[in-house]
């Protein structure tokens, strides 16, 4: 298995840059994730180590060998980077078997057939499809026809496995089968992964580190799933890692008042209080509590959906409307499911304070 270092990488389509500068250590062994939205640059990333796209400044190494570096005129071709590539569309051969896509790599390198044939197998039993190898693509689930491009990556028996949004195709079920197919998939092989996606429960599913990218490719924060979620390092990280809610709130003499309205709310006020007067307190949906009465903050449920296991509100604060989750056998056992114009209290639990009081504004966490 192999390291893979990026150092100070930049890449440009035209006038347009789409990263910049960019230095990145992925550890040998681990699952590592480059999560963003949509246009953010996190393809191009894995396509700039693919070897498909060449950087134009900046070097990067896959193990001891440095596989790109415009300076020094090295550009390794992807066949030689000891890479496999899953794609989100699976990218498999409707007219050849399992059996047929699986050895087809082996092929090209001309590996002596009784070989090819065993690795074959192995990587066919890696990913749970042995029995199938007959079949052809249209005869199997969208869950297996990926299954059958991870064993194609796998077949050659990479140092690094590149994945690229490979299961945004799948319906709910058959994603959250495979985040399970590929963190144990990652375990047996001990092959290096590098996924790229925009789904958060992707990436805190199957990730030992994950990668945060803003829309202008930029890695705001880098850390283990449950650094990222519990300790965002900004605006712009707690709220693309879940539905989140943000509340302007301003101090004085020590207590707090949402802003616009004379409404107080009721929680522990930030350490530095005392020398900034204007906050943005942030928090999940599942971190408020519902209450019919007590000195806490008051609101007015606007809307009630029942989602079966969870009950979603729609809570108006003063001028500012707010979704709280409760759970749904934990609200029926407390007796309390509200309706809709119903007032109610709340308490907020792990409230985030950050520095700005406006939202276009991405700000670090105080």
């Amino acid at each position: 298995m192999a390291e893979v270092r990026l150092e100070n990488v930049s890449k440009c389509y035209g006038k347009q840059k789409v990263i910049e500068d960019l230095s990145i250590t992925i550890n040998d062994g681990e699952c590592f994730t480059f999560l963003g939205p949509s246009g953010c640059g996190k393809t191009v990333v894995l396509r700039l180590i693919a070897g498909f796209e060449h950087p134009d400044c900046g070097e990067i190494s896959i193990g001891d060998k440095l596989v790109s570096s415009p300076k020094k005129g090295i550009h390794l071709p992807p066949e030689s980077r000891k890479i496999g590539v899953v794609f989100q569309d699976y990218a498999v051969w409707p007219h050849k078997t399992v059996f047929e896509n699986v050895i087809y790599p082996l092929t090209i390198q001309g590996i002596q057939r009784e070989d090819a044939v065993n690795r074959t197998m192995r990587a066919i039993e890696q990913v749970n499809l042995w029995g199938l190898e007959k079949r052809l693509p249209y005869q199997l689930s969208g869950g297996q026809q990926q299954r059958v491009a991870l064993a194609r990556a796998l077949v050659s028996e990479p140092e690094i496995m590149l994945l690229d949004e490979p299961l945004c195709n799948l319906d709910a079920n058959l994603r959250e089968e495979m985040r399970f197919e590929i963190k144990e998939l990652q375990k047996t092989t001990g092959v290096t992964i590098l996924y790229v996606t925009h789904d958060q429960e992707v990436a805190l599913a199957i990730s030992d580190r994950v990668a945060v990218m803003d829309k202008n490719g930029n890695i705001r924060q880098v850390g283990t799933p449950d650094e990222i979620y519990e300790n965002p390092v900004d605006s712009f990280v707690f709220r693309f890692m879940g539905v989140s809610n943000f509340i302007p709130v301003v101090i004085n003499g020590g207590h707090a008042h949402i802003k616009g309205s004379h409404l107080p709310l009721e929680c522990p006020l930030p350490s530095l209080q005392r020398e900034r007067q204007e906050f943005m307190a942030a928090c999940r949906p599942s971190d408020i509590e519902l209450f019919t009465d007590g000195s806490l903050t008051k609101g007015v449920v606007k809307k009630m959906i029942f989602l079966g296991p969870m009950i979603d509100y729609r809570i108006e604060l003063g001028e500012r409307e707010i979704r709280v989750q409760q759970d749904t056998q934990d609200a029926l056992k407390r007796g309390i499911i509200l309706s809709e114009g119903a007032p109610c209290r709340l308490r907020f639990h792990d409230l985030k304070w950050f520095n700005s009081h406006c939202l276009d504004q991405e700000v670090e966490k105080i």
